[in-house]
């Protein structure tokens, strides 16, 4: 369908869109603040942890590219992307409940991918979903609804194992591999996915193809990765620029998610036993950290449009990922706990920027066709650094880093600071079109 033939939503029609991303963030939010505190409790070092990240972006490096192909090509009585947003959710449940009953390192690893994999089924469709349904002047309000909707369910799921021990007053006092209240959330987690994916698959109607171009059911997978193959090596100009700029905007997030609540922990609370109760506090404080990041997401999430209409989406993105730099550099001179609240604002302004303004620049740029196929080639970009790291850092941490998990934080905060310095040399198709600054298709949330 034409840009110009797609109906202007309403602002419940997007919540409704949107829904399902709430619960992807949900379970991702449980999966970033938790997991790598799982594999300390089941006895991993720090060099060891990367690794055991690997299976699960490089699974994502496989699968984002082809579902993507696959999704364009599709179209059943669900539609065309919500079958892949079901499947995921129902897969992603059953590796939330399976987690938290780990017995081992390579039990955990096996459900980390399994989340993982099943996560990017799920989100993957919803990027291009925003193509799909939306005109062009509700596609940066659509990309940022979705960051509002990545802070929402990050922020409830990574503060979800304190609000169980101090709201809801769940006993973590029997010692066990894995704590009380971090099994709960997980049972919770696998609830909220599955049922906000379902409410966005009943409430959300995609557009049928056209008669004569119908979508066969059957896709090849040898003919999907040629046509991958090719798209990347039509990739448009702006992609590619782009792609350099996801690369160290996500290096520099992924030293976060993976070191940042053992750093916290060891650093700030002074725990040296992985299974002590302090040692518990300091990873549930940590939760809150990464909690209020994601608040402040969801909230500069209201107001990236409004930014980006008055300078532009470029000037935007790049101020945002400095801000995020300078709090992740910060948390070295951070001896408090409270402190480390105002280093991770700029992290949460970084964060929401992430969501959104990279995938506003690129859809103007993309065929509407072949969407699917790009956005997936393009999330591939956020899972490159996640495999460079889980390759390659564990040798870092143990040669040059001493196993510093702070450091290690701190060194993301680089990588977020390069990205913002390669954001100038993206090319906006839409500045170039209109010949002015500013990102004229950016609307407001709520209307």
């Amino acid at each position: 369908m034409n840009s110009k033939d797609k109906t202007h939503l309403s602002f419940f029609q997007l919540l409704n869109m949107s829904a399902g991303f709430f619960g992807i963030q949900f379970g991702w939010g449980l999966q970033l603040a938790n997991t790598s505190a799982i594999f300390e409790h089941l006895g991993a070092e720090a060099n060891e942890i990367p690794i055991l990240w690997l299976a699960a972006p490089l699974t994502g490096l496989l699968v984002q590219p082809i579902i993507g192909y696959a999704s364009d090509r599709t179209w059943c009585k669900l539609g065309r992307r919500r079958p892949y947003f079901l499947v995921g959710a129902i897969i992603s449940s059953i590796a939330l409940i399976a987690m938290p009953h780990s017995s081992s390192l390579w039990m955990a690893t096996g459900c980390l991918w399994l989340l993982d994999a099943s996560n990017n089924l799920s989100m993957q469709p919803f990027r291009a979903l925003v193509g799909d349904l939306l005109p062009p002047e509700q596609r940066t309000q659509g990309f940022a609804l979705q960051g509002l909707f990545t802070g929402a369910g990050a922020v409830l799921a990574s503060m979800f194992p304190w609000l169980l021990g101090h709201v809801l007053r769940v006993s973590d006092a029997t010692v066990r591999p894995i704590p009380l209240r971090v099994e709960m959330a997980f049972y919770i987690g696998a609830a909220i996915f599955l049922s906000t994916i379902i409410w966005t698959v009943f409430t959300t109607k995609e557009y049928p193809p056209k008669p004569t171009k119908a979508i066969t059911p059957e896709v090849s997978v040898a003919n999907g990765w040629r046509a991958i193959a090719r798209d990347i090596v039509e990739m448009p100009a702006t992609m590619k620029q782009l792609a350099w700029v996801q690369f160290f905007s996500w290096l520099g997030m992924f030293c976060v998610f993976l070191y940042f609540p053992p750093a916290v922990a060891r650093h700030i609370f002074g725990a040296t036993d992985r299974n002590s109760l302090l040692y518990a506090e300091g990873i549930e404080w940590a939760g809150l950290c990464m909690a209020l990041y994601n608040a402040v997401c969801m909230v500069f999430s209201f107001l990236l449009p409004q930014i980006a209409n008055l300078t532009s989406r470029k000037l935007t993105h790049g101020l945002c990922l400095l801000c995020g730099a300078a709090g992740l550099i910060s948390l070295w001179f951070v001896h408090d706990r409270y402190t480390l609240f105002i280093s991770m604002t700029g992290v949460g302004v970084a964060w929401a920027s992430m969501h959104a303004m990279p995938f506003a620049i690129l859809i103007d740029s993309l065929p509407s066709n072949r969407l699917g196929s790009y956005m997936g080639i393009f999330n591939a970009f956020i899972v490159l650094p996640q495999v460079t790291i889980s390759l390659g850092f564990g040798w870092v941490m143990s040669h040059f880093l001493g196993n510093d998990r702070l450091l290690a934080v701190v060194l993301g905060g680089v990588a977020m600071f390069v990205a913002a310095l390669l954001v100038p040399m993206v090319e906006d198709k839409e500045e170039a079109a209109t010949g002015v600054d500013i990102s004229e298709a950016a609307g407001t949330i709520g209307g």
